[in-house]
């Protein structure tokens, strides 16, 4: 299993990543692990607002590109309604394929 999340970072940022085990993944980000990110190691991450299951690693790393694309206000929509994620990237993705 492999999981597209997104971060809420003390500045109100979004930081977007994968991993295939959120638990120590989201622990190295917020405790600024030496294996954190570059970007949470700058902008210190608070919580975890979402994430995503997905079954492949080319799965979730195409998920977290797209959702990289998107603009900070599409971001928050999405945070705040996960239906979402179909309007935003249907015509890129198969959202189908990826649950809470």
């Amino acid at each position: 299993m492999y999981y597209t999340y997104m971060l809420r970072c003390k500045d109100n940022s979004i930081y977007t990543g994968m991993t295939s085990n959120l638990e120590r993944r989201i622990k190295e980000h917020i405790t600024k692990d030496d294996k954190c990110a570059k970007y949470t190691l700058n902008h210190t991450a608070i919580k975890l607002e979402i994430a995503w299951k997905s079954e492949t690693r080319s799965q979730a790393s195409k998920l977290e590109y797209y959702i990289k694309t998107l603009s900070k206000v599409q971001k928050e929509n999405l945070i705040k309604n996960p239906d979402n994620l179909t309007t935003l990237l249907s015509d890129k993705l198969d959202c189908s394929i990826y649950f809470l």
